[in-house]
């Protein structure tokens, strides 16, 4: 397969990070952002290329864009990974708490996007990681309506997405996970053990990101075993 030039954020821990390496030892190009860089540049490969990221920093979409110009040209896989839990209940749930979740899951989703969408080609693919929690009629759990509501939102925001640009491209999909087991799922439920690891996950993030576009446009992909 011809190496690919792939974008994935949240790649400090879990299944981003796992994502990174099973690119890099595929030979494919990779552009990890992370607010913390260390663990990836760890790896050390000559493919990758990490630095300090930000969601919420508007100043770092332009490091972004001025990668992609100079190194790159263009992009053919953005993975909208990276993600905050807050698990809360809703009478102490501040409408600051709704606004930092939201940043980062909803406008963080939009905005690198919006940011990559010029360097993409109409065989290009997006996609975001959403959550079985944001699915309409899936089993909801208390003290997640911030983390679970903008999980849903992000999946609307594919679908319109992939109609806004299905005669030009890029193809947009998004997976909802089911229990992976990170320390994200150890904060929402702690004690919980999930039935696939990180790296699990990330094998098959990997391989639908490479060629799932071919089949899929506009479509929400439940993955997952177990609940939650």
């Amino acid at each position: 397969m011809k190496s690919k030039n792939i974008i994935i954020t949240g790649t400090s821990r879990g299944i981003g990070f796992e994502l990174v390496h099973i690119f890099a030892n595929q030979g494919h190009n990779v552009l990890s952002l992370s607010r913390n860089s260390r663990p990836v540049n760890n790896l050390q490969f000559d493919n990758i290329t990490s630095f300090s990221f930000d969601l919420n920093t508007s100043d770092d979409y332009k490091k972004v864009t001025d990668f992609v110009k100079t190194e790159w040209k263009h992009v053919d896989i953005l993975i909208n990974n990276a993600g905050t839990l807050l698990n809360k209940a809703f009478a102490e749930t501040t409408i600051e708490d709704f606004d930092a979740v939201y940043r980062t899951n909803v406008y963080g989703v939009s905005e690198m996007t919006r940011t990559v969408i010029p360097f993409m080609k109409k065989d290009s693919h997006v996609v975001t990681i959403s959550s079985m929690g944001g699915v309409q009629g899936s089993m909801k759990f208390a003290g997640l309506a911030a983390y679970s509501s903008s999980k849903a939102a992000v999946i609307t925001l594919t679908e319109l997405l992939a109609e806004e640009y299905k005669e030009t491209g890029p193809s947009f999909n998004v997976l909802a996970l089911g229990a992976v087991q990170t320390e994200m799922l150890e904060e929402a439920f702690p004690g919980y053990q999930a039935p696939i690891s990180a790296k699990g996950m990330a094998d098959y993030i990997a391989d639908f990101s490479l060629k799932g576009n071919a089949l899929y446009n506009g479509k929400l992909l439940q993955v997952s075993s177990s609940t939650p």
